[in-house]
């Protein structure tokens, strides 16, 4: 895209050419519009990283049912969105963003209320529709919902609203969360995780009141309280924004460690200039995957590596194989190779153990793509293709080091059961254990690639009963977003006079002494340092 032309909403005009290309071991993006001259953006910092992580790409699914009319030849993406006959994922994890308002304001937003603009909260019957449309997709219906915003908890209804996903079939519920409300309101809490939110996707930015100070002082305390209700697990959300940040990025994960009894995973969101970012801090902000990535391996001192991570679509072959023993169309990770990483990690006294260390993965993966064609071609169907499947337990293990694997860890039992079983259920015990270190890193105008959106897996619904790619949807509010939510919008003065009481009395005042403070900032310092000493 050309980031002027969309910055105007010249829609037929801001789609321009574009080469990603090689130059002293980054990946960049060079485009060229006829008004406004030549753009290049780093794409990725590290092409050798960029190269093994293409060599697992998906080429998808086509869908069955697509939203849109449009034929795929007709189609011009991003503009025919909803989705569309040229998609190649179903919805991996849909977005619905339940409100606008939020009781924080930070200035890298890319998606709230600002003052004296309209109030977006989609109605129950809304929400609804917006559910079944998710579950209606063919030939994968979607089963895991995140509920967004804005801050979702501020809504007086959340609670029904989460029940209403699990009403809907939706096996995967997560509430997206800055936790303000989580940690002054344990009863709240409560209530949406007992109606059925089994992942609480909580922002959390750094280990210090400079780097975090969106939410520094109240993280330990919704910790706490999700902690309590035992039905919930938590993933850290870290917008990672160079130079401000990017020095915590090992005691994150140290943390993440020393609470590993309730945080499931971190995944790691390097910045994306859209919203409430300011374009003249681009150039000194950006970082991408791999600059994470390096990162991470610096700040563990070499304990997690850049090479322990591979792209979303690795996971090809369990997909490949579920299909194989189903004989249809299973869950598929067909997102785009550039889009995400992630390993997971294991704790042995005070060290990370990436599961790299201990499993041949891409010798399983290799194995399970031959045993997938197998099973294709056999002629064993029913019982005799369940015995089949049942060797994965020995081949399984000829992948596995039981002399590095920790200890009581059965990971031949546990992977197997996922493969053959294929349930939610069967992947509890394995998420248990581990930690689950990811990152995504979502588009902007600069660095905006039409293929990646093509194969984007988290989709937001609209009230409109579009679904549009997480992409298209905050990179082109004008187009998407904004456009649509305001059709289902109400004035702020609306707004008030039927809550009576102001939007801005609803934002968030930290009100602690300095006593509790310091009491906060040891608690921090203790946690991350007994990790770092060990148990």
């Amino acid at each position: 895209l050309c980031p002027v032309c969309a910055d105007e909403n010249k829609w037929l005009e801001m789609r321009i050419p574009a080469l990603v290309f090689e130059k002293n071991n980054e990946i960049l993006i060079r485009k060229r519009c006829k008004k406004h001259g030549v753009f290049e953006e780093k794409y990725w910092e590290d092409a050798q990283f960029y190269y093994r992580a293409r060599h697992f790409a998906d080429n998808g699914l086509t869908l069955e049912n697509p939203q849109m009319p449009k034929v795929a030849k007709d189609v011009i993406c991003p503009l025919d969105c909803g989705l569309c006959s040229k998609h190649k994922s179903h919805t991996a994890l849909a977005n619905i963003a339940v409100t606008n308002r939020c009781d924080l304001s930070c200035w890298y937003c890319f998606f709230y209320q600002r003052q004296d603009q309209p109030v977006y909260e989609p109605n129950l019957d809304l929400i609804r529709k917006m559910l079944r449309t998710l579950r209606s997709e063919k030939p994968v219906p979607a089963n895991a919902i995140q509920l967004t915003g804005g801050e979702p908890s501020m809504r007086k209804d959340i609670v029904k609203i989460v029940k209403m996903c699990r009403e809907e079939g939706f096996e995967h519920v997560q509430f997206n969360t800055n936790g303000i409300k989580f940690a002054k309101n344990p009863e709240l809490v409560k209530k949406i995780v007992n109606a059925g939110a089994n992942v609480i996707y909580l922002s959390f930015d750094g280990v210090s009141p400079k780097t975090n100070p969106k939410n520094y002082y109240e993280v330990p305390r919704a910790l706490d309280n999700i902690r309590k209700t035992k039905n919930a697990g938590v993933v850290f959300v870290p917008t990672v924004i160079k130079g401000i940040n990017t020095t915590e990025i090992g005691d994150i994960l140290r943390y993440a460690a020393a609470n590993i009894d309730v945080v499931r995973g971190v995944n790691f969101q390097p910045v994306s200039m859209v919203g409430m970012m300011p374009k003249s801090h681009r150039e000194k902000q950006r970082i991408t995957i791999p600059g994470t990535l390096k990162l991470i391996e610096e700040q563990t001192k070499g304990e997690i590596k850049m090479n322990d991570f591979y792209p979303v679509p690795c996971v090809k072959p369990i997909s490949d194989l579920m299909e194989a023993i189903r004989a249809r169309a299973q869950y598929r990770l067909s997102t785009h190779f550039a889009c995400g990483a992630g390993t997971y990690v294991f704790m042995e006294g005070k060290k990370f153990v990436p599961i790299t260390r201990f499993l041949d993965v891409e010798g399983l993966f290799e194995y399970l793509e031959e045993l997938s064609v197998r099973l294709r071609n056999t002629k064993a169907k029913g019982l005799a293709k369940i015995v089949e499947s049942g060797k994965l337990l020995y081949n399984i293990n000829s992948f596995i080091d039981q002399k590095e694997k920790p200890k009581g860890l059965e990971l031949g039992k546990l992977l197997t059961k996922a493969l053959v079983a294929g349930s939610y259920d069967s992947l509890k015990e394995f998420h248990y254990r581990s930690l689950f270190v990811g990152m995504m890193h979502f588009q902007d105008p600069y660095n905006y690639d039409v293929d990646r959106v093509e194969r984007c897996a988290i989709h937001y619904a609209l009230p409109d009963g579009r679904i549009v790619p997480f992409c298209a949807y905050n990179v082109l509010p004008n187009l998407y977003r904004d456009k649509t939510n305001r059709e289902y919008s109400i004035p702020p003065e609306e707004w008030e006079k039927k809550n009576k009481r102001k939007l801005k009395d609803d934002k968030y005042a930290r009100n602690i002494s300095k006593e509790e403070q310091k009491t906060i900032e040891k608690h921090y310092k203790e946690m991350i340092e007994k990790f770092k000493r060990g148990p």
